[in-house]
């Protein structure tokens, strides 16, 4: 049960992580945007949100792609 608790923990603190390092990249990709001209916002936002949701994805999703573990039953488990 505390090795589920500790994992849980350590994918929302990766997530975390991820998600200022992201959105410190868009504040510096919304500024250079707007300094070289008219720019929409959504070509903006769009590009942010997939980006950090495809990586959000990836990053909290990877402790379930192990298999998992396979049970054998022998003559003394019979």
């Amino acid at each position: 049960m505390n090795d589920l608790v500790e994992l849980g923990r350590h994918t929302w603190t990766a997530a975390i992580k991820l998600a200022v390092v992201i959105s410190i990249v868009a504040v510096v990709a919304a500024v250079v945007a707007s300094s070289i001209g008219n720019v929409p916002q959504a070509a903006i936002v769009l590009p942010v949100i997939v980006v950090a949701f495809t990586a959000s994805w990836i990053q909290t999703s990877g402790d379930r792609r192990a298999p998992a573990p396979v049970r054998f039953r022998t003559s003394a488990t019979r």
